[in-house]
């Protein structure tokens, strides 16, 4: 498989999880309104996350990873965006300004009329808000956060005129105790690996129980690129699902202790 193939199917991994709407209303839940329950996921609707945009006179795309539309009955309309990263970049900035503005450029989209004219539409206008996620655990964030740190240049006389625009980062591994405490769907399995792994580069599973376990096991695999949950994705016919991470791991070992055990029953036969 191509390298950009094998990059799309990693990112189509990452964002299974996060595409449940109890878990994207629990990771804006957590992050923007401190784990105060005001966004329900039935409140929630799926965004088009792909946009068009023009460069060198040719067409191109750009996807975010996962965007939501949330109805409140507080405000008409909002809408949120996610995006995850294992490693930082200076050109996130860039990205999600794009991102951004192609959710607000969607909004003044000319509409027809009954008569098939076009003519400016009167629907509402929302705000658009994006996390970026990241889950690098050996080190912090280093990167640009700000337009302004991610220009090569931007001469003084220029500034006042340049509009900056800044990134709404979320470091997981660096969430304290009260944070996690906050996220309430799978994606505090998720968090709470990362927690451990940055505080003592060892993960002891939780009991926890799992209501998406697949999409968990696979975002754990791309994420953390630890083999274990790849091998936990892989459920034999008739075996039920396990119901958190301890019961995850435990097959995993016990299932690798079995095919040990096998191996060396047929390598004694064979030496006879």
């Amino acid at each position: 498989m191509a390298e950009k193939d094998v990059r799309n199917a990693k990112d189509a991994v990452e964002k299974t999880l996060e595409e449940n709407n109890d878990v994207f209303g629990d990771i804006v839940n957590a992050f923007i309104y401190s784990g105060r329950r005001k966004v329900a996921a039935e409140a929630l609707e799926q965004a088009v996350s792909r946009s068009v945009y023009r460069a060198d006179r040719k067409l191109r795309t750009q996807e975010r990873d996962v965007a939501k539309y949330w109805r409140s009955t507080e405000f008409r309309i909002a809408m949120f965006g996610l995006e995850n990263q294992t490693e930082p970049e200076d050109d996130m900035p860039f990205r999600i300004m794009g991102y951004d503005g192609a959710a607000y450029r969607d909004q003044i989209y000319p509409e027809k009329d009954k008569k098939g004219r076009w003519r400016k539409n009167r629907n509402p206008r929302y705000p658009v808000v994006t996390l970026l996620l990241y889950f690098g655990y050996e080190k912090h964030w280093d990167k640009a956060l700000t337009l302004y740190e991610a220009l090569t240049e931007l001469p003084e006389e220029l500034r006042p005129y340049v509009n900056d625009y800044k990134v709404n980062l979320i470091e997981v591994a660096w969430l304290t105790d009260e944070q996690l405490d906050m996220l309430q769907s799978d994606f505090w399995i998720v968090a709470d690996y990362f927690v451990q792994m940055r505080k003592t580069r060892n993960y002891i599973p939780s009991k926890r129980t799992i209501v998406h376990v697949q999409d968990v096991l696979q975002t754990m695999a791309v994420l953390t690129g630890d083999r274990r949950f790849e091998e936990a994705i892989d459920q034999k016919k008739g075996e039920e699902e396990p119901k958190n991470m301890c019961e995850v791991l435990d097959r995993v070992e016990n299932r690798r202790d079995r095919e040990g055990h096998a191996e060396f029953k047929n390598s004694l036969i064979t030496s006879q």
